[in-house]
Order: C-alpha cells, then structure tokens, then sequence
C-alpha cells in the first residue's frame, strides 16, 4: 500500500472518529440541557414524610411511626436514595409493636448536604443530635444497614448507656479486609473517576434512563405504596452528590477506626446476614466469622435467604427475628 493511501485511509478513520465523539459530545449537551431544563427542580414537590430538625445549622430528616415502649432506629447505607421510602414496608411492620425511626443522614433523602468530614465521629453526633430534636430518647435499638453498621458499633463503643442492642442488617464487617479488588475500588483515585464519571451520567439524564430500564423490589407486592415507589425512582435520579463522595472516602477509614476499638460486651448484638454476603462475597463467610468473633460473646447471627438489600423483600423475616431476639435479652 502506498504512503498516500495510507494517509488517506488514516484521514478518513479520523474523519469518523471526530464524527462519532461529536455526536457523544453534543448528546451529553443536549441531555444535560434537558436534564436542567425539565427536571432540577422536580424534588421540590415532594413533601418530607416525617419532620426537619437542626443539627449543626443544617436540616436533617428524621420520619417516625409507632407507639412501643422500645426506639428502633433504622439507619441506611450509603447512597440511599430515600430511606424513608425505602425502609416503609419495614418501618409499617415493625411500628406494629415498637416506635420506628428512620434518620436520613446528610446527602440522602430529604436532608440537606453538608461540608462535614464523613468520619465516625460527625454520624454518631449527627445521629445523636436529631433523635434528641426529635424528642427521642435513649437508649435506642439501632437498625443499621451495609456501612451504618460501622457507625453503629461506634456509637455503642462511645455510649453503650444509650444503645440498649443494635440489630444488622447485612452490614459492612468492620475486619481487615485483604483484597486488591477493595483496595482498588477505595483508592482515592479511583473514587474520584467513578464518582466523577457517575455524576456525568446523572447530569446528562442517562442515569435516569438506565434505572428506568433496571428490575426494582419497590413493588405492591413487597409492601410498597406507589407514593413510595414514585417517590424513590425520582429521588434516585438525584442521588449523587459531593456529600455520599466524602462518605465513600472515609468509607475505609471508619471501618479500620472501629477494628481498633474494643466493642462493648454489655451491647447485646443480632446480625442479620444476606445469604448473598454469606456465599457469594469472595470469602465472605471467614469476614461475616471474624466480625461476629469481633462482636464478642453477646453476639448471635442468621443468615437470611435474599440479596444485599433484603430488607426491601424479607420484612417478616426481619420483624419475626427482631421481636425474638429483643423479648430473649429483656
């Protein structure tokens, strides 16, 4: 082949090349315009379930339901869209027999975000200050979820007097976890791609295309009103943001902070664990033994037939353990 065709045919594959990342580059325009145009301002319909305190100057949302002489206090893991929709079949059950609260941190649901450090330390005031604003009172029965776990068992180390249990659900081992997969996907770097590359998706509208096209447990069937069910699907066209970024930062941190601290033995502990994080998880079952074994004596386990969020799907399951588990430690 001659050089002049060489160079002819290398023009051409450029010409379409320039083409092909033109239209990309003019439908992420078009997207984003759109997205701004037609749908910023579409949360601020949206009425909060329960009430917005103060904490640190800041609103945060705390939605309760129930009359029982014990405080569940449910807490979500990272990135939930909105917990007060999400945990509703869950909160509908439990309040039957306990008072139910659902505290949305900084970043999520009706909350506003916050410049605040992510570290154990700012949750456990944050968590502490919104259930005393809304006259909550201790000690309370946490229900963590995936990394509120870790500000759980931080919270009981720092005030045992005010967590009379904490009941898991498939929350985050707070145990050395030797993996190059984890320690990729934490690397400061490598969150600030991934969280960068996602917010793109998320401005553009692309993210609401995808979720739309993606399986959801929020149904009738499991429980779900479809205010809840609306509501959620729009909340998570808006989830990420610079405040779920920092908590992904600290994320590792907070874990290892938490494995150097002595758990508290008189804090009685059930932990709900998905037989998704049991099997499936790459050594799964030796991190849920090494955590239970952090845990201490007072601790007992049950492994739950559903994925990571089988909270959405398993409300008996939950409630059935949770109602045997607190009459065993009366």
């Amino acid at each position: 082949m001659s050089e002049k065709i060489k160079k002819k045919k290398g023009k051409k594959i450029l010409y379409v090349f320039a083409w092909i990342l033109g239209i990309i580059v003019g439908l992420n325009v078009i997207g984003f315009a759109i997205n701004k145009i037609f749908f910023s301002n579409e949360l601020e319909a949206i009425s909060p379930y329960g009430e917005l305190v103060e904490v640190n100057n800041q609103n945060m949302h705390v939605y309760s339901m129930g009359q029982g002489e014990k405080t569940i206090v449910l807490l979500p893991g990272t990135g939930a869209p909105l917990p007060s929709a999400d945990f509703g079949p869950l909160m509908r059950e439990l309040s039957k027999e306990y008072k139910v609260v659902t505290v949305e941190y900084f970043g999520v649901g009706f909350s506003d975000e916050t410049d605040t450090p992510r570290t154990n330390e700012n949750y456990m005031e944050e968590i502490r200050t919104a259930l005393s604003q809304a006259d909550m009172k201790p000690p309370y029965v946490l229900m963590p979820h995936s990394v509120s776990g870790v500000y759980s068992e931080y919270y009981a180390s720092k005030y045992p007097e005010e967590v009379s249990a904490i009941i898991m659900l498939d929350t985050s081992p707070t145990v050395k976890i030797e993996s190059k997969l984890y320690s990729f996907f934490y690397n400061p770097t490598i969150l600030k791609i991934i969280n960068g590359s996602s917010k793109l998706l998320q401005e553009t509208g692309v993210t609401r295309i995808t979720i739309g096209l993606q399986p959801s447990n929020h149904t009738v069937e499991n429980g779900y009103t479809e205010k809840e069910i609306r509501d959620h699907q729009l909340f998570s066209y808006h989830v990420l943001n610079d405040t779920i970024h920092n908590q992904m930062l600290h994320s590792d941190d907070n874990i290892n902070e938490v494995n150097s601290i002595v758990f508290p033995s008189e804090v009685p502990v059930l932990k709900l664990i998905s037989s998704y994080a049991q099997k499936e998880v790459k050594n799964g079952e030796e991190y849920q033994k090494d955590h239970l074994k952090r845990l201490g004596a007072n601790v007992e386990s049950q492994i739950i037939d559903g994925s990571h969020i089988f909270y959405q799907t398993n409300v008996k399951d939950i409630t059935d353990a949770t109602s045997t588990f607190l009459k065993k430690i009366n």
